[in-house]
């Protein structure tokens, strides 16, 4: 008998990319010849500066951005498939308006204050020793996902799906169990106090 999908198993997280031809593996700037392309897989973007600047309508796939600054890029119906930040700024970036077919995203050591990703689909994403200060994750799909080490002063979860999140080495964090699904979700004993605020209970 067919199960129907919301009793299918959630599907496992992809692996980081890993693998760069020589000739992909970009340093602080686009070639020229480059610069018109829309689509770009397997390519290892290292210590770009795109302030400002627009990827809208374009579709990155297995690639890798390494130490670069993405603040103030638009992201205006860019596809994001399966592409990992290592040690990146990505400060108030908006997410939510990515492509949400084979949306797929990798965080380490990233700068992500204020990023908006209300509305996505992001199960089994790994958010590792970044900051999130302000992040907004509005009805995001969040199952499965970890947050290691970061950093969540004024994050917005709002009927935010965290089923089996790992949030036991998160900081800072404040958010109302009335109004974000947690089942089997995990948290440490410091993180009490934040899920009990509305309460005004006081833990000591």
């Amino acid at each position: 008998m067919r199960r129907s999908a919301a009793s299918r198993k959630p599907a496992k997280a992809l692996a980081k990319p890993s693998y760069f031809p020589p000739e992909n593996v970009l340093e602080r700037a686009m070639p020229p010849a480059l610069v018109g392309q829309q689509e770009f897989e397997n390519y290892h973007f290292r210590n770009f500066d795109l302030t400002q600047s627009s990827l809208a309508g374009r579709r990155f796939s297995e690639c890798l951005f390494e130490n670069c600054n993405l603040a103030g890029t638009s992201l205006a119906d860019t596809a994001l498939q399966n592409v990992a930040f290592e040690g990146c700024k990505l400060l108030g970036l908006p997410f939510h308006a990515c492509r949400d077919m084979l949306f797929d995203v990798h965080f380490d050591r990233c700068q992500l204050d204020y990023a908006l990703f209300s509305g996505k689909s992001m199960p089994n994403t790994r958010f590792v020793e970044c900051s999130l200060r302000g992040a907004d994750f509005t009805r995001t799909n969040l199952s499965g996902a970890l947050f290691q080490e970061c950093r969540l002063a004024e994050a917005v979860f709002s009927q935010t799906n965290l089923t089996g999140a790992d949030l036991t080495t998160a900081q800072e964090l404040v958010l109302d169990p009335e109004q974000n699904e947690l089942k089997n979700t995990r948290f440490a004993l410091h993180t009490l106090p934040g899920l009990l605020t509305k309460y005004g209970i006081v833990v000591v």
